[in-house]
């Protein structure tokens, strides 16, 4: 007789069904699992078996099967223990083979018969959720898969003898509720930087219209700190943000005790990072930095200093809002809509353009050092902005900044226009493909990640602004994506002001943040 349990096998963060089928057979004494089972799988057949005899159970002297189907699927991971287990354990009728149709069980065993937590228990909840079953998972995977539905059934023992004695009725496992972490920690506030003023005021626009920006000026001239701080004014995760970013943290397990954060994610790998851990990939194709800053930051010190094949892979992740990491045998598509912060010194000597000093290689070093970076990756970049150095008599001077508190209010007003906006936009767009019978199109929340033509929409501008966004166009040779930004950024500007229309003064402030940095964009 075959029995069955459920399962899950990861493709990028979307959980597929796995049937797990134990055959016990006369034969020769042996246990072999089939279903192209990567080594953890393989090896999952040691630990089952002493887990069993931890409760009490010995493996039968016979011939024992365990099928992963579909067969031509790839199962990687240890959280197949618990399924085969569970279908043993049935087979042998320790459980009612019955009591786990209704479930789909994910979980790695310790040679004790304990349960031990495992990457992904929020997609493997999403994906029982939506096939109308509930789920066993380890005890400390509870509280995050909880999150998927607050009427599924879960289940989350410590051990097999807890749910062993929960399916005999003698001890009962309460359901996990969702958690999210404390999230007191004091962040750095803008109040710390004397001076840069517009390049505050740039971290702002960024923060408000979700923009990319480039930082470009001299060592120890605040640029590392300005982007430190972007974290104190960018508003918390709406739930629908939280739930995205929470699965592909759940996926990379990096979920700690399988607590939530409404924080937006902030990740600062190091310019030595290679394309895999940029992007995702491995064996696994496991996500990379770009797709853990999914609604989140992605900041990029020393901009120049990463391979330039690393840098032109964020090419489409910055189009696109998704990395796709294609291989021989599978395809797996992350989301990863960034905000990308950049930070470089001007040259190799990092103070090229500053009074009174002459780089030693003269104008190479410049063009040499910013010419690692390509054109088409800086046409992506929304605000470019210098950041001069600071002088001793600034920093010594008694000055009153604003603090992260103040303009996180404000920004957290211009995201609310761009919200209510969009929101109203979509509701028109669902009610127009309904009658025409077409699907609905992707939303958007902020100005950055609006498509072209709803952006023109949008930022309808009078005559005098078209000739002045033409006449810029025109001389400093903006290609259409940078026009479109160009937009893009004033709308924001104008949301910063509670300006229904885009003006000239939003429009000249854009073309402004675009052009700052003059040389580095002739490339683009």
């Amino acid at each position: 007789m075959v029995t069955r349990v459920s399962t899950v096998a990861f493709m990028g963060v979307e959980a597929i069904p796995v049937d797990v089928q134990v055959l016990v057979a006369p034969g020769k004494i042996n246990m072999s699992i089939v279903g192209l089972p990567d080594k953890a799988v393989a090896e999952s057949r040691d630990r089952v078996q002493a887990a069993l005899y931890a409760c009490g159970l010995s493996m039968p002297p016979k011939k024992v099967t365990v099928n992963l189907a579909p067969a031509d699927l790839p199962k990687e991971g240890s959280h197949y223990d618990l399924p085969i287990a569970l279908a043993l354990m049935a087979s042998l009728g320790a459980i009612p083979s019955d009591a786990l149709d209704g479930y789909i069980a994910i979980g790695e065993l310790s040679l004790d018969g304990s349960l031990t937590p495992v990457a992904g228990a929020l997609p493997a909840a999403m994906g029982a959720n939506a096939l109308g079953k509930g789920l066993i998972c380890p005890a400390k995977c509870g509280a995050e898969a909880a999150w998927a539905d607050s009427e599924m059934n879960i289940l989350a023992p410590n051990s097999l003898i807890a749910l062993v004695n929960h399916f005999k009725g003698t001890q009962v496992l309460a359901r996990p509720e969702p958690a999210l972490q404390n999230d007191d920690d004091i962040l750095p506030d803008l109040a710390d930087i004397k001076g840069q003023e517009s390049a505050k005021r740039a971290l702002e626009v960024a923060a408000a219209g979700g923009h990319n920006l480039l930082l470009v000026g001299p060592p120890g001239s605040g640029k590392s700190m300005l982007s430190a701080r972007l974290s104190s004014i960018l508003p918390p995760l709406m739930p629908r943000e939280l739930l995205e970013v929470s699965m592909i943290s759940s996926i990379a397990g990096e979920l700690g005790e399988g607590k939530l954060s409404n924080k937006r994610p902030f990740r600062a790998p190091h310019h030595s990072a290679s394309m895999a851990a940029m992007v995702g990939g491995g064996f696994r194709a496991r996500p990379g930095e770009v797709s853990l800053a999914h609604n989140g930051v992605l900041f990029l010190d020393e901009f120049p200093e990463f391979s330039p094949q690393v840098l032109d892979s964020l090419r489409q992740p910055l189009e696109s809002g998704e990395t796709v990491i294609a291989r021989a045998n599978h395809r797996v598509t992350y989301p990863s809509r960034i905000q990308l912060i950049a930070a470089m010194n001007p040259c190799r000597c990092g103070m090229a353009g500053e009074p009174g000093h002459t780089c030693k290689r003269g104008a190479r070093c410049q063009e040499d050092y910013q010419a690692r970076i390509s054109g088409p990756l800086l046409d992506r970049i929304d605000i470019n902005v210098e950041v001069p150095a600071i002088s001793v008599s600034d920093m010594i001077r008694p000055q009153l900044a604003e603090t992260s508190a103040t303009v996180a209010q404000r920004v957290a007003q211009a995201r609310d226009l761009q919200r209510e906006r969009f929101q109203s936009l979509m509701e028109e767009k669902q009610n127009e493909a309904l009658k025409l019978g077409n699907g609905a199109s992707q939303s958007c929340f902020t100005n950055a990640h609006c498509s072209a033509g709803l952006i023109e929409k949008i930022c309808a501008l009078d005559s005098s602004g078209k000739q002045l966004l033409g006449d810029a166009a025109e001389k400093l040779k903006f290609s259409a994506r940078a026009y479109h930004r160009i937009l893009k950024v004033a709308r924001t500007i104008a949301d910063l002001d509670g300006s229904e229309n885009v003006g000239n003064i939003h429009l000249a402030e854009a073309i402004g943040f675009r052009t700052q940095q003059g040389g580095m964009l002739k490339a683009a």
